[in-house]
């Protein structure tokens, strides 16, 4: 067991406490990571603000990069020095969702979870919460092997933790979960850090077109960068209506990466008949969406959900490292800021501006 620095939280809608904490010595699967970069994610704050319940304390962060500190026993794929992302979903390969490609569903996700003793605990011995058994924003962590993918080395830390999740989810959602066909119509609602990342793997999957829809004129902005071929702002006017005016009878998919029913009934509303919208957004905890039931009987119009892509983590984290290394995604554009670990309270109220598309935070400065 190492002693190390991470910021916790107590209470919720309470900032962020940095204190030390215990990390445990790996179990025979598991590596200890000496992370250096998180980024913040919305995810994150659902926790903070009690939106999604969880247990007190607790370390949040999901979005994760560093080195590998330290491996298990029956690690056979890692070592020492390794440069990793982590990913939120171990999976135990043989049940009939990871047999058939969909490890994000992984039936016995709890049980590979699971540890005899807890991965945090306080200087005088308490357990600490894991938000979803990784707690990244902690100078030390513990992940399943399958659960870590090495990063090439021209892939910097600060933009490989985006992988982690926002490009994962993001891209992932667009070539696993709606697979869009090359020369289709895409509309992305909401354009922060996930609704970017499914904004370049629609460029990446050969849309024709690409609308960027967004409240914010510096996120509409930006999304051209990352492969809009238009943009609406959603405040100004009816935001279907105008979709029809620039691409016809809608889209053949529509993303929703804000979280919540409004939004996911827009999705709905700005597809043409036989589309599919892929919700996308994590809702607070209780949402319920009513939709028109004429949209699917009478249109054939499609409603599909994404967690993480949809896909096989460690293998797609990889693949998308090398669109990187091409110069195909684009990585170092969505990282904004870059901020020191005693200001990540300040990062999280940096988030709420437009003009931010991902904040990642360096836990060793």
């Amino acid at each position: 067991m190492i002693s190390t620095r991470a910021a916790v939280l107590n209470e919720i809608g309470a900032p962020l406490e940095l204190t030390d904490i215990r990390v445990d010595d790996p179990e025979p699967h598991e590596v200890r990571v000496a992370v250096t970069h998180v980024g913040l994610c919305h995810s994150d704050l659902h926790y903070m603000t009690g939106t999604v319940p969880t247990e007190l304390p607790v370390v949040v962060g999901h979005e994760v990069a560093g080195l590998v500190e330290s491996v298990g026993s029956a690690v056979t794929s890692l070592r020492p020095g390794d440069r990793v992302a982590g990913a939120l979903t171990p999976s135990c390969g043989r049940c009939v969702n990871c047999e058939v490609g969909h490890s994000t569903q992984c039936l016995r996700l709890d049980e590979v979870r699971a540890r005899p003793r807890p991965a945090f605990v306080t200087a005088d011995g308490r357990p600490i919460e894991r938000l979803a058994a990784v707690g990244a924003f902690s100078q030390h962590i513990l992940l399943r092997e399958n659960a870590v993918a090495r990063l090439p080395d021209d892939v910097p830390l600060h933009v490989g933790c985006l992988l982690s999740c926002c490009i994962i989810t993001g891209v992932g959602a667009v070539f696993r979960a709606a697979r869009v066909r090359p020369g289709s119509t895409v509309a992305v609602v909401g354009c922060g850090g996930v609704g970017s990342a499914i904004i370049q793997g629609a460029r990446l999957a050969g849309a024709s077109a690409v609308v960027a829809i967004d409240l914010d004129e510096d996120r509409l902005k930006a999304a051209r960068t990352y492969g809009a071929t238009h943009v609406i702002n959603g405040g100004d006017g009816d935001t279907v209506d105008e979709l029809h005016r620039l691409v016809g009878d809608g889209v053949d998919y529509a993303f929703e990466a804000v979280g919540s029913a409004a939004t996911a009934r827009t999705a709905l509303a700005l597809l043409r008949p036989t589309g599919t919208a892929c919700l996308v957004g994590i809702a607070p905890m209780g949402t319920e969406i009513s939709l028109p039931a004429m949209d699917f009987w009478y249109q054939e119009k499609k409603v599909i959900g994404s967690y993480m892509g949809s896909g096989q983590a460690r293998d797609d984290i990889a693949q998308f490292a090398r669109l990187y290394q091409q110069g195909r995604l684009l990585l170092d554009e969505m990282v904004t800021r870059v901020v020191p670990f005693a200001e990540i309270n300040q990062g999280f109220e940096q988030m709420r501006s437009g003009a931010v598309t991902r904040v990642v935070v360096d836990l060793q400065a």
